[in-house]
């Protein structure tokens, strides 16, 4: 990497910043002296010395004595404020050199936070349980986000130093080894990165590297990252911030064999330049996964507001342009049409509309916004896969802004669940569940996190505001409304394994696999047939409507779905005859299902 401390094969290490607003800067090694760095051209400072090794723990010190941690540590032993320690990424044993990942079609998400993943909350105790989730049918774990945060606490979203695991959920070497039992059971593992902002606490880069900011673009969290390349170099500095990020997705998928990253929020990483960051970092990450020996499947994925089909395009042999997939927002209208039980009656309900137009084609805004960016959405949309759609029903988000962070099975009966998840987890998208969700466990999961003095009493101030907007809440309503700052918060969101001791949580586990093993022997080898908008929605009434997609056979995947508290008469025969595949609930007729029923097919 062109930052940080590397361990050089002569012995030696050397230590690069880059502070263009430093005039010195010098090195403090904690087992040794403090040795001043040369100034290189162009605001770099560097120091090669033998008096350091791997472990070694530093800081940089500024020129008013500021001490601060590197940016690209590797690991920050004693949290965001500490030292720095020396890391020899090659120190490590893997034992997956023959991995290459799994094809994207046969990928099954589950999202997991590893400090309440489990007791411990580590990478160790995480990997203990991969044996579970590969009974279960998991292929692929997305971990929020680890990336060091202030405190002991945190969803992950407030990191400050991108490169060093969080330490409270152990050593680099114990992600490597998480990451490395995971291949071992044949799941890939996805890293949800945040490159849109830095936390509010702990972040020291401005100090000494001012344009690492830029007020030109505004974001939710403050001023934008400095992305933007001009043509007459006058932004000189934003290259290296283009660097500092880029370099942390190949870091992630170099040194810790990271199968993919999740990029948040990316559509408020904003770049006007000729070539987007986000390109940029695309082209590079396959020209690093396509050089890797046996070469590698490296996905990229977005979580982003605008309808991006042209960087989800395929080439004639399936490949992805520039990113796998996108986080598909419009599916959690599943939800919606699975809690509500008040209907207008007469056939016209806007929320089914949307959630068939999800379940179809992915965009609902394919329909609804017919150009993005300045290109016509329908011109892209059919070299775009149903695979390059993440779907859900409930997320870290989704459970986390609730009041109370209730989960679905603390708001639906069993059958309204099972009914759901039936069509989630049989998709042509590629699905995700939440942890916990494969046993119906009933610990919640609201917003934590750890912060100091006033910034963590106007976290807790902000959170109850936020809350009271988004759910219209009363004071009494509010009163149930765990604080983010308290530290039991963060307990009551650790599962709890016992609960599969338990007949009512222990029965979801078969259910889970057997339908996950549905989809991987029947539906997952259908998906290479399906191309873009081949799914046809039609409403029924409201939560009651069938989807069709066609292949490229010219068979029929179809999918019937009444999620009606009670029957519903008219879905349509399939010409020909069909093969059953999965039914959840009552089938009552060829064209009649009972409440809270799924029926999927194939012609």
């Amino acid at each position: 990497m062109l930052f940080g401390a590397e361990v050089q094969a002569t012995g030696s290490v050397r230590f690069r910043l880059f502070a263009p607003a430093a005039n010195a800067v010098r090195l403090a090694l904690e087992e040794g002296e403090t040795l001043q760095m040369e100034q290189l051209d162009g605001g770099w400072y560097e120091v090669v010395t033998t008096q350091a090794h791997a472990g070694s723990l530093y800081k940089f010190v500024l020129p008013d004595g500021t001490e601060v941690p590197d940016p690209v540590s590797r690991y920050q032993p004693q949290d965001v404020d500490g030292p720095s320690e020396v890391i020899d990424p090659a120190a490590y044993a893997w034992t997956d050199t023959a991995w290459q990942g799994r094809p994207w079609s046969e990928c099954v998400l589950y999202e997991m936070h590893v400090g309440t993943f489990t007791p411990d909350g580590t990478f160790a105790a995480a990997a203990t349980r991969l044996d579970h989730l590969a009974g279960v049918g998991i292929t692929a774990v997305e971990l929020m986000c680890i990336a060091d945060f202030p405190g002991l606490r945190n969803w992950g979203y407030d990191s400050v130093l991108l490169y060093a695991p969080d330490s409270s959920y152990g050593r680099p070497e114990d992600l490597k080894a998480f990451v490395d039992a995971a291949h071992a059971r044949g799941i890939q593992v996805i890293l949800d990165v945040v490159y849109n902002h830095f936390g509010p606490e702990g972040n020291y880069l401005p100090r000494y590297f001012p344009q690492l900011l830029t007020k030109e673009h505004c974001t939710p969290w403050g001023d934008a990252l400095n992305f933007e390349e001009t043509s007459d170099d006058s932004n000189e500095c934003s290259k290296q911030v283009r660097e500092l990020i880029i370099q942390n997705a190949l870091y992630w998928a170099e040194e810790f064999h990271i199968d993919g990253l999740r990029l948040d929020a990316s559509h408020a990483i904003l770049d006007n330049s000729p070539l987007h960051v986000l390109d940029e970092m695309a082209i590079r990450v396959r020209e690093f996964a396509a050089a890797c020996e046996p070469r590698r499947r490296v996905h990229l994925i977005r979580e982003d507001e605008h309808n991006i089909s042209t960087e989800l395009l395929r080439s004639r042999r399936g490949k992805a342009k520039h990113y796998t997939a996108q986080w598909n927002h419009d599916m959690s209208h599943l939800l919606g049409a699975g809690i509500r039980s008040n209907f207008d009656g007469d056939g016209k309900d806007d929320e089914t509309r949307r959630t068939s137009h999800a379940i179809a084609e992915g965009y609902v805004l394919a329909e609804e916004d017919k150009q993005s960016r300045g290109e016509p959405v329908e011109e892209h949309l059919c070299d775009v896969p149903p695979t390059a759609f993440i779907s859900f029903v409930q997320t870290h988000d989704l459970i986390g802004n609730r009041i109370a962070g209730e989960r679905i099975h603390a708001l639906l009966p069993p059958r309204n669940v099972r009914a759901v998840m039936s069509v989630l987890l049989l998709v042509p998208q590629t699905p995700m569940i939440f942890m916990g969700d494969e046993f119906g466990a009933t610990s919640p999961f609201p917003y934590f996190c750890d912060f100091h003095g006033q910034l963590g009493r106007d976290v807790s101030k902000g959170r109850r505001e936020f809350l009271q907007e988004l759910h219209h809440a009363s004071d009494e309503e509010l009163a149930i409304a765990p604080d983010p700052q308290a530290e039991t918060t963060f307990e009551s969101a650790k599962l709890n394994w016992e609960e599969l001791q338990e007949p009512a949580h222990a029965e979801w586990l078969p259910w889970y696999a057997k339908i996950l093993r549905v989809r991987l022997e029947q539906i997952s080898p259908l998906i290479s047939e399906l191309g873009g908008r081949c799914g046809e929605p039609r409403v029924l009434g409201p939560n009651a409507f069938e989807v069709n997609w066609t292949l490229k056979d010219n068979r029929v995947l179809r999918l019937d779905a009444n999620l009606r508290p009670f029957s519903w008469n008219g879905f349509t025969v399939l010409a020909g005859g069909a093969e059953t595949i999965w039914v959840e609930g009552e089938v009552c007729s060829a064209t009649e299902l009972g409440p809270h029923s799924v029926r999927w097919m194939l012609s």
